[in-house]
């Protein structure tokens, strides 16, 4: 129980309120804390302006509105603003008048500012606290608990939590706009942009006519960490002849030292004549804001400023963020260079402008690049691509598009007499210095005029390369333009290896057999596998033409295989014929030799298909064994574990080195049927076919010639000491069962 003197100066504010008179709005006094109190009963309204009238917050007095029901209330609120305490009544027309009263002000008027103080007189009543907190009430008291004290206590802690509320309200509304403003902003420019927005909003929420700019770090010298070289990027009207200029240049006695404070203290900056609000971000880049007059705040204004701050370093993390992303998605980050996606972007605009007249694409790839990168390292390469980027742009960079579109290929677009091949190649004649080293480089290029094209920009990139492959393959360190016949000639060889890839599924690959003879009795010794390919019309596709398309998609793994298997399956039937020394050869692609699982694949064919190794002969180009000498001599050394044997087909065509040939764990040299055919009716040419004949012998190694085609092709390899052959002077390539009526049928005939 209370004393007598506590209960005089604490006395319970709705027990035997004296009379008060009613503080009206209409006599609020300017400047006031605008409190409404809503309730059903009169004497409630006259003894809360009683106990609150003489209250003063922060040097302002309180004035107040009065409704005495839930609808009245409605109607004032729609008109009034500003209020910063509501008083309300829990039960008035209705138990939960008061909590629909709140659902009213906060969803259908969204007054998130203004505090609710929940009162209630009937003793035991509370609304539940799930209401409490899905309605956003503030604070809830019993009429019966609420002395003076408690009374001005709860009034003055809402309406300090309405004074930051509010302030914190009018910084997030500006930096909403700062930030949603920045999104839209283009990135390339988004930087420049922010800070023109951050300048406006801080002068428009200080409320303040002052004048000032914007500095930050210059992006090229990011990493710099220096501050005599902010750059400034954004100004008000005073300082416009500043913009882009360097802040160590600024004719501003003051202005450079205070920001210069601000960003070595990495704190905002407040003097008499000037304030300086500093910017931090994750990314360290300096951003100073100046104001040439000075912001008297009290400490809760500076603090709120700094919340300021802070959020709009948060938009800054974001702009720079987003122009991150631009240049990752659109700039090479090793040239600064665009890439091939901002290339498109422009090559579509050319395309669509009148700009697309008299206009020319190239791509310009450098020779042997690879090998460069490998021989002197990545960091070396790379650095010999930021050289060679380097003249391009000082060349062609004031009237060109330029763009690293590949790892070692930049494409130009510009007038036609700009782009000019004759001028491209020129700038590889002189070597590129690199790490104190001077790099002769050649280049190849394919180019394509606009004038008259008719494809879009992805089309357009699609046949430069075009006549870049083409120019590869014909002239290194020259140049095509693309033509229509080009585009042909590309699309039906893509229409080729989809019908290879459906005749592959659909089974319409199929083997025939070339018989190989001993010349001297006419007596089989194997054959050849030879993959054929059938269409559903019934015409045949040379090997020449789909062979080349399998190996360039990559499908020639799959059906080298299934050739590999084919092959066994076959040799396994024939010697359950009784042909037991019959020795089959299959041809064994680079890509395929070059698999990681050839081994594998080829030792679970023999697993599978029973097939002995020792009657197994792998053929092999010259070119593949020249390609890559120490991976092929690992992988025959496994061959030949397995027992198989290995033989070199168009040998002579490679121009291999005998120092090679000579390392080379092969059995066999098939001479290439261009140098039988050389042989003439009087034998008096063929002496390549002869040397290989005698290298063989040499070396130890078996020799058999193809298409042998006549008598004297036969008699004069004969001669040289080559006695086995095979071609259409004995057996065509016979499908299997022509194959078994050819063997049933006897020994061919011997050479004459």
């Amino acid at each position: 129980m209370n004393s007598p003197i506590q209960s005089n100066e604490d006395d319970l504010v709705f027990l035997d309120e004296p009379d008060a008179s009613e503080a009206s709005a209409d006599s609020a006094a300017q400047g006031s804390w605008r409190i409404m109190i809503i309730d059903d009963d009169p004497d409630v309204h006259s003894a809360t302006t009683f106990a609150l009238g003489s209250l003063e917050i922060q040097h302002r007095p309180l004035s107040f509105l009065h409704a005495y029901s839930a609808a009245e209330a409605r109607e004032i609120l729609q008109k009034e603003k500003d209020i910063a305490i509501i008083l309300l009544d829990v039960v008035m027309e209705h138990e939960d008048a008061g909590l629909q009263l709140v659902n009213y002000i906060r969803k259908t008027l969204g007054l998130a500012d203004v505090r609710i103080i929940l009162r209630t007189g009937q003793p035991g009543y509370a609304p539940e606290i799930d209401a409490i907190r899905d309605y956003d009430i503030n604070d809830y008291k019993t009429k019966s608990e609420l002395t003076r004290t408690k009374l001005y206590t709860a009034v003055t802690s809402a309406i300090r939590s309405y004074e930051q509320i509010c302030s914190i309200s009018s910084s997030r509304r500006g930096l909403e706009m700062i930030i949603n403003a920045s999104t839209e902003l283009m990135a390339t420019h988004g930087l420049h942009n922010f800070a023109s927005g951050v300048l406006t909003q801080i002068t428009s929420l200080l409320g303040l006519g002052c004048e000032g700019f914007v500095c930050i770090r210059p992006a090229n010298l990011q990493n710099n960490h220096h501050t005599d070289d902010l750059q400034v990027v954004a100004c008000t009207e005073r300082y416009q002849s500043y913009q882009n200029q360097l802040l160590k240049t600024l004719q501003l006695p003051s202005a450079p030292e205070t920001i210069y404070q601000a960003l070595h203290q990495q704190q905002s900056v407040y003097e008499k004549n000037a304030t300086v609000l500093y910017f931090n971000n994750t990314e360290k880049k300096d951003f100073a804001l100046y104001l040439d007059s000075g912001v008297h705040l009290n400490e809760m204004d500076r603090r709120l400023l700094d919340v300021f701050c802070g959020n709009v370093s948060v938009g800054l993390d974001n702009v720079i963020l987003n122009s991150r992303l631009h240049n990752y998605a659109f700039y090479d980050l090793l040239t600064g260079l665009g890439n091939r996606l901002k290339l498109l972007q422009t090559l579509g605009e050319t395309l669509s402008s009148a700009s697309k007249q008299h206009s020319a694409l190239s791509l310009i790839d450098i020779d042997h690049f690879a090998e460069t990168n490998d021989a002197l390292g990545h960091q070396f390469g790379d650095l010999l691509l930021y050289a060679v980027a380097q003249r391009l742009f000082r060349h062609f960079g004031d009237n060109c598009q330029l763009a690293r579109v590949g790892s070692d290929t930049f494409a130009l677009l510009g007038h036609q007499d700009k782009v000019n091949p004759d001028k491209i190649l020129e700038l590889f004649t002189t070597p590129f210095e690199v790490d104190h080293q001077d790099v002769q480089l050649t280049a190849t290029i394919g180019l394509i005029k606009l004038d008259e094209y008719d494809g879009d920009a992805s089309e357009a990139l699609k046949d430069t390369n075009i006549a870049l492959k083409r120019a590869k393959t014909s002239q290194r360190g020259g140049y095509e333009y693309f033509t229509r016949s080009m585009g042909v000639e590309i699309r039906e060889r893509v229409m080729l290896m989809h019908a290879l890839r459906a005749a592959f599924e659909h089974e319409r690959l199929f083997l025939v057999y070339q018989p190989q003879v001993d010349m001297r009795t006419g007596k089989a010794v194997g054959a050849e596998a030879l993959l054929r390919w059938r269409t559903d019309e019934g015409k045949f596709v040379p090997p020449d033409q789909f062979i080349p398309i399998a190996e360039y998609s990559g499908l020639i793994v799959d059906i080298g295989e299934w050739v590999l298997r084919s092959a066994l399956h076959e040799l396994v039937t024939l010697r359950n014929m009784g042909y037991t020394t019959f020795q089959m050869a299959i041809n064994v692609s680079q890509a395929q030799f070059s698999h990681p699982l050839f081994m594998q694949t080829l030792h679970k064919a023999l697993q599978d298909t029973s097939a002995p190794p020792q009657f197994v002969e792998l053929e092999i180009t010259e070119s593949m064994a020249m390609k890559d000498p120490d991976l092929l001599i690992k992988t025959l050394h496994q061959i030949k574990q397995l027992g198989v044997s290995v033989s070199i087909d168009d040998f002579g065509t490679g121009f291999s080195s005998l120092s090679h040939l000579q390392k080379l764990d092969v059995d066999k040299l098939k001479i290439d049927r261009a140098f039988v055919n050389d042989i003439q009716q009087n034998g008096s040419e063929g002496s390549i076919a002869k040397m290989i004949v005698q290298l063989g012998q040499n070396l130890g190694l078996s020799v058999i010639a193809e298409g042998v085609e006549n008598d004297m092709q036969a008699k004069t390899l004969m001669d040289y000491g080559c006695h086995m052959a095979q071609g259409y002077f004995y057996a065509r390539p016979l499908t299997q069962q022509d194959l078994h009526d050819w063997l049933k049928a006897g020994p061919a005939r011997p050479a004459s």
